[in-house]
């Protein structure tokens, strides 16, 4: 399944400046793997050292589902969906 990976401003330096690239896989986890091969720079900044883990400070969306509440890196994807990953943010007022 070839799928659409949005990178959010933080992230486009490492995949040459693209806002948009495409990967292949079956699963959220194969499709982060092919994007980590295509643009080692990637590697560390989303999927855990371990690689079977969602980096603690970003989120990553499958169209318009968080994948923590899905499968995680397990999910499913077809042919046309959209990976968001978008960093966390905190903060508050003081």
């Amino acid at each position: 399944m070839t799928v659409e990976v949005r990178l959010p401003t933080v992230l486009r330096q490492h995949a040459g400046g693209q806002s948009v690239v495409r990967a292949d896989g079956t699963t959220v986890g194969e499709v982060l793997e092919g994007l980590v091969s295509a643009h080692p720079g990637l590697s560390g900044q989303v999927v855990g050292e371990d690689g079977r883990t969602l980096h603690r400070f970003v989120n990553v969306y499958l169209n318009d589902d968080d994948v923590r509440y899905l499968e995680r890196l397990d999910t499913k994807v077809a042919d046309h969906d959209v990976i968001s990953i978008l960093p966390a943010v905190a903060g508050g007022a003081g």
